[in-house]
């Protein structure tokens, strides 16, 4: 095959490999050859894929006029098409330039980049509150003001159904309504480690620390199931501790809500005599 006719298949081949990333990437949970993020089903990750792709016109722009740069010098100031080299040092205009345009670009980077910080950390009156606690290696959502909680195990291979995803799918998923601010309190137990509670299509990603409490928040504006991962490096069972959020509707939830209340119903002074025995 021609060198020609090479170069048309590769470009067409990698032109097909984005859309098709783009296309399947949908699904909350990666995808084969997906390129770039997961696509957004919250406010926050809205902001994120925004300024990740502002920030990539950017830079390819910026580099672009770093490239004509460098071909005109080579082009113009080689030594044959310029035997005669100027002794040119200095050059006010310049110089004012390339101080102003990097603090400019600095600027707009800067600008947006606050903007998000402040969305992410700036957490709204909730509609619920969940806990999540990463153990050793796996999660327990708690539902505080519904007083109940339950553990979150990977499914294994033999135990997933249908079109269930490897290392990802889990018997009990956390469950949330549409289109409602959740709250969620994240934290590791007392003597274990580190984790990290991580949802790329919520734009979610924030670390559970023993003895401390992080807080977080998310949006989701359609239903789905949309998976995640611990992204700390916890321990042996590391890649074996996903997340798994249920986004249904306000009805569905309400009848799971009650059904889940008489399911994972806890005894406090039961669990109370019991931790106090561990204690000792």
């Amino acid at each position: 095959m021609p060198m020609k006719q090479r170069l048309i298949a590769m470009a067409a081949a990698t032109i097909f490999i984005f859309a098709s990333g783009a296309a399947l990437a949908a699904t909350g949970q990666p995808s084969d050859w997906q390129m770039g993020l997961q696509q957004s089903v919250t406010p926050v990750m809205d902001d994120i894929v925004w300024f990740h792709n502002f920030l990539l016109y950017l830079i390819a722009a910026v580099s672009a006029f770093v490239l004509v740069l460098l071909v005109i010098v080579v082009v113009r100031f080689n030594a044959r098409a310029n035997p005669t080299p100027t002794k040119t040092t200095h050059n006010t205009t310049i110089e004012v330039i390339w101080t102003v345009v990097p603090v400019l670009i600095l600027v707009a980077i800067a600008v947006p980049s606050f903007r998000l910080l402040f969305l992410q950390q700036t957490i709204p009156p909730a509609d619920l509150t969940v806990k999540a606690t990463g153990r050793q290696w796996y999660w327990n959502y708690g539902y505080p003001d519904s007083k109940f909680d339950y553990d979150s195990y990977m499914l294994q291979d033999k135990e997933r159904k249908g079109d269930q995803p490897r290392l990802l799918a889990v018997d009990n998923d956390l469950v949330v309504p549409v289109n409602k601010v959740v709250r969620v309190l994240v934290t590791s137990d007392p003597i274990g480690v580190i984790h990290a509670f991580a949802v790329p299509s919520f734009g979610v990603k924030i670390d559970a620390v023993p003895g401390r409490l992080n807080e977080t928040w998310f949006k989701a504006t359609r239903e789905g199931i949309y998976y995640g991962q611990c992204s700390e490096l916890c321990g042996k069972d590391h890649a074996y501790m996903p997340i798994a959020v249920r986004v249904v509707s306000e009805k569905d939830y309400a009848t799971w809500l009650e059904q889940a209340k008489k399911k994972y119903a806890r005894d406090d002074g039961k669990r109370a005599t019991t931790v106090a025995a561990a204690a000792e």
